[in-house]
């Protein structure tokens, strides 16, 4: 590993975006401008505060992104309420990259996409996403299936409708999971979305989102044709110092951080069910 990752650097919040009732996204800069340090899409870092704790967070900005880093929050225990309560203009440390990426100039490359994410999953797709539109002759056809619990907890919504649904070669799929005022769009959960779908098997599918999501789509899209091989995963849950030693993130003979986050779906078969 390089030592320069153990290293925490210090960067600046520049901009706090409040997505959902308890998702802000964090665009963090160096003190003299610009990004903290390169990444991959799918890689993580992470963020600490001195005396409130550290955790690990997807970057959910683009590598093709040259001005800032992103990262899209969810308020949900000590060290991210403490991160709710920053102002712009505020430190944080940062340290990374960690993890491996998902493999956008490999095996993707060429292959018509599917990306299904279900609530704060989508944080850490939207950096595959962004790489994937910003070099879009990589690439084939695009479709993103993406739900929540309601409208207003759609991360991303502003950038999803003003952006993505608009290009050429990108299909946005959105649902929720029950009817609410104001919304004339699909309502579903999105594994049932998925099979409802039913998209052709020669796509690679790219999940992201809460266990039970992933296994159920998972399960939904081998019934469409789909092989394991096909489909990948990022499980950065599991991750707490990011270098393989405190052993959180063991499962089997794997270690989340340094072996992950990203996994092809064949893969996760050889662990055990612990996870």
């Amino acid at each position: 590993m390089n030592t320069e990752t153990l290293i925490p650097v210090v960067g600046v919040v520049t901009d706090i975006r409040q997505d959902t009732p308890d998702v802000k996204t964090f665009r963090v800069n160096a003190p003299n401008g610009g990004k903290l340090f390169e990444h991959k899409p799918g890689q993580c870092a992470m963020l600490s505060i001195p005396g409130a704790g550290e955790g690990m967070f997807s970057i959910t900005s683009s590598p093709t992104n040259n001005e800032y880093m992103e990262f899209s929050i969810k308020k949900c225990g000590c060290l991210t309420t403490w991160l709710h309560q920053m102002d712009v203009g505020q430190e944080i440390a940062v340290r990374g990259p960690y993890g491996n990426a998902f493999p956008v100039d490999t095996e993707f490359v060429g292959k018509d996409l599917l990306f299904i994410a279900g609530g704060i999953g989508l944080a850490p797709l939207r950096s595959v996403i962004n790489y994937c539109r910003d070099n879009r002759e990589k690439y084939g056809k695009i479709d993103i299936v993406y739900g929540s619990r309601s409208m207003d907890d759609l991360v991303d919504y502003q950038e999803i409708i003003d952006e993505w649904c608009k290009e050429d070669g990108i299909d946005v799929h959105l649902t929720i999971d029950r009817e609410q005022e104001g919304w004339d769009g699909h309502v579903g959960f999105v594994p049932n979305y998925v099979k409802e779908l039913g998209f052709d098997t020669n796509k690679t599918a790219i999940i992201c989102g809460p266990p039970i999501m992933i296994k159920f789509t998972l399960q939904g899209l081998i019934e469409l044709g789909f092989d394991k091989t096909q489909v990948y995963t990022t499980m950065e849950l599991r991750m707490k110092c990011g270098i393989g030693k405190c052993g959180r993130c063991n499962i089997g003979d794997k270690y989340v951080c340094k072996d992950g986050p990203v996994f092809r779906c064949d893969e996760l078969d050889e662990l055990p069910d612990e996870y």
